[in-house]
């Protein structure tokens, strides 16, 4: 089987889209008018809402649509029948979304109703009919016809039922769906969704969020496929599950390089079947080579079912390079990784992708800044992105869904939920690695859960914590340093890992979702931000031979909401830095970024004598006509022995500390002007009598800070006065400044 350009057209010629009447007629559906919109949401309509076939590894030629306009209602929790519908909505977007045309939150206290009609195509007249839902958060009870057909926990998972017992003759049939979803409140699965969303979690998916078809099957058919390359052995290995098999059956394989049959294999449902790839093509970030496959199970000489699918040949594994170092290695081979943090959020449809190309977009752009990998962040995708990651090329390091994990139930379901990810997404050859835990989020019996999917997935990497708290298991050991970057040293067993770094903001007006923003360190201009990411991944980069650091993530690809950190808007309409220049920088290949020009140096470069004073000083403590002669001498940094990043020359112990001191500006700067600064905690910066910037919390180490225009202007040549105070209120202390420039460009 080979997908064409949009990966979908040999799939949705088969595809079939029925909207029930009256209630479901597109003139009743318009877009809620949102913060922010993607520029595929204009090809979103009633009648075109995700059609492609959604399970690209096990396709059936005749299948039905489901996704449209449905009847919706919430409800008091306690409600057990539909109610009044309240008006239509379109699935598969979450109801939270604009895209959905309601755009409402779901309180854990309510539940969320569907309701919609279909016809069975008479072709399909003495199949067994199947219902599949990609996914629906959280927990789901679905009806057809009034019969009660399936119940469901957990909101990224597929589920399937076999309505058939319920469907009526002929004419029109009723399905009818609840949904109860607590969000953050129920302690589940639920990534960053969040009922009250804050800088670092989001709007909530309630409901369905996933496409829902239907597909017509006999009553012996093929339920699943486990995929499994082997490249040291030259064969792929595979597992047909069936359903409503007694051993009588016969299972046929045929894997096919670009239409030509290379191996074929049979045997029976359930068993192992061996199909020897002669001299294979493996599977890379540089040459993704899919193979077809077909499986059919037979009856005798009958054809009781068939599906299409695919694999690729590829080895993940652990190696020591020339050095010793364990390494990461794909197809024997380490190369340092390099990706970003991919959280999978969209303005519109919040969860779900507009379109299928948005869903391609955001690969393609992964691969066109350079990178070679990313972490899919905390979610769970559908089928179809991890399609185009095969398809195009990219490795991913996919974390399970975090969670509150505040109950016994909670735990429970996390594991039964984490398994599922593994059984339903296995099959993706561009999968590399599992993340158990991100960083403490609902951590708990971590060993046990790591050895399990370890068990589960020997053929992948497991990580069993990335940031925060490692319990020293699994294959990683993952840091996260903001900005960073950091690596921790290399193990015996376990490569080392910068999970998340970066956080580099760059607002862009017209393209943000509120008046928040938050980010980790601001730059004000692109080529500010540009130079910083460059001496970023520079250092980073340079920790791949001192200590040993093998892979980094940045954070991240997009803004999501308030988050502020992407190299692109939430909307994707901007891209922040260049592509060809970002893909140097993420490949290494960058040259080495400008030194700066000291205007006045830090404790870094030399002892710098400060006036300071331990006691609040008058109001006009800052003003260059100031008299400091009272205040005491000493040369910085001011601090307590022990603070991180500290280079302490004076002590400096009580609540607040205040410091001036004079310098000399031969020459204006021409380009960007920054603060140096270490601070811990609050700080609050004055040039020649002008406040130019206020720094809440601390830092750990000496970090660049843009500082505006009319900071800038505050300075002149000659003789100049920097004034600096600092606030603490708990554990270490310390204070630093200086002033530097980069030219222009």
């Amino acid at each position: 089987m080979q997908f064409s350009k949009s990966g979908s057209a040999a799939m949705a010629v088969f595809s079939f889209l029925l909207l029930s009447s009256p209630a479901a007629r597109a003139d009743q559906w318009r877009m809620a008018p949102g913060p922010l919109v993607t520029r595929w949401a204009k090809d979103v309509s009633p009648d075109h809402a995700l059609p492609e076939y959604p399970r690209p590894q096990m396709v059936r030629k005749r299948w039905l649509n489901l996704n449209g306009l449905w009847d919706y209602a919430i409800s008091d929790i306690k409600s057990s029948e539909f109610p009044d519908p309240q008006g239509v909505i379109l699935v598969p977007y979450p109801i939270e979304a604009a895209l959905s045309g309601v755009m409402k939150p779901l309180k854990p206290d309510q539940l969320l109703w569907y309701r919609r009609t279909f016809e069975v195509p008479k072709a399909w007249a003495g199949k067994r009919v199947l219902l599949h839902f990609g996914a629906v958060d959280w927990e789901a009870t679905v009806r057809v016809n009034g019969e009660k057909v399936a119940m469901h926990r957990g909101g990224y998972d597929g589920f399937t039922a076999d309505v058939t017992d319920a469907l009526r003759p002929t004419g029109p049939q009723e399905i009818v769906v609840r949904v109860w979803d607590p969000t953050d409140a129920g302690g589940y699965p639920t990534g960053k969704q969040a009922l009250h969303p804050l800088a670092y979690s989001y709007t909530a998916s309630s409901g369905i969020w996933q496409t829902v078809w239907l597909e017509p099957v006999g009553n012996v058919s093929i339920d699943g496929l486990e995929i499994t390359p082997d490249v040291d052995a030259g064969l792929l290995r595979l597992v047909v599950r069936g359903r409503g098999t007694d051993g009588s059956q016969e299972v046929q394989a045929e894997a096919r390089e670009e239409g030509r049959p290379v191996a074929q294999a049979a045997g029976k449902p359930g068993e192992e079947l061996r199909l020897p790839i002669p001299r294979p093509r493996l599977w890379s970030p540089e040459s993704p080579f899919l193979y077809d496959l077909k499986v059919t199970l037979k009856q005798g000489a009958e054809t009781l079912d068939a599906v299409e699918s695919y694999f690729g040949m590829r080895k993940i594994g652990l190696g020591r390079d020339d050095r010793g170092i364990l390494r990461p290695m794909l197809n024997g081979k380490f190369t340092f990784q390099a990706g970003p943090l991919d959280q999978g959020f969209w303005p519109d449809g919040i969860y779900t992708a507009p379109t299928d190309e948005a869903l391609r977009f955001d690969v393609e752009m992964t691969k066109k800044l350079g990178f070679n990998m990313t972490r899919k962040h905390v979610k769970i995708e559908p089928e179809r992105w991890y399609y185009w990651c095969d398809k195009l090329g990219l490795p991913v390091w996919q974390d399970m869904v975090s969670a509150g994990n505040r109950t016994e139930d909670n735990k429970k379901q996390f594991e039964v939920e984490l398994r599922q990810l593994l059984a339903q997404r296995g099959n993706h050859p561009s999968i590399a690695a599992w993340i158990v835990f991100n960083e403490g989020w609902g951590q708990f019996d971590t060993p046990r859960l790591t050895k399990m999917v370890k068990r589960l997935d020997p053929t992948r990497l497991v990580n069993d914590a990335s940031g925060w708290v490692d319990k020293g298991v699994g294959d990683v050991h993952d840091v996260h340093v903001y900005p960073g970057p950091d690596s921790p040293q290399p193990e015996l067993q376990r490569i080392a890992v910068l999970g998340e770094f970066g956080g580099l903001g760059l607002k862009i007006d017209g393209h943000t979702w509120s008046k928040d923003y938050f980010c980790y360190r601001e730059c004000f201009t692109p080529r500010r931000l540009a130079r910083e990411y460059g001496k970023l991944w520079h250092k980073a980069y340079r920790l791949q031979n001192t200590p040993g650091l093998s892979a980094a993530i940045y954070t991240q690809l997009t803004d999501v909401e308030t988050e502020g950190n992407g190299l692109l808007t939430y909307d994707r309409a901007v891209v922040k830095i260049d592509a060809e220049q970002g893909a140097a920088i993420n490949r290494g290949l960058a040259p080495p970024p400008p030194k700066p020009r000291i205007l006045t140096p830090t404790a870094q470069q030399k002892p710098v004598t400060w006036r300071y004073t331990l006691e609040k000083p008058s109001k006009d403590w800052f003003r260059t006509d100031f008299k400091d002669s009272a205040w005491k001498q000493g040369p910085a940094g001011f601090g307590t022995a022990g603070t991180p990043g500290a280079v302490v020359r004076t002590a400096w112990k009580t609540g607040d500390v205040w410091l001036r001191r004079k310098f000399t500006v031969q020459k204006l700067p021409d380009g960007d002007f920054c603060l140096l600064i270490h601070h811990d905690e609050d700080a609050e910066v004055y040039i020649n009598g002008v406040l130019v910037i206020k720094l809440g919390g601390y830092t750990t180490g000496y970090e660049e800070v843009d500082l505006s225009a009319e900071a800038k202007s505050a300075l002149r040549e000659g003789e100049n006065v920097i004034a600096v105070h600092c606030k603490q209120t708990g554990g270490g202390q310390y204070l630093d400044a200086g002033l530097i420039s980069y030219p222009a460009e």
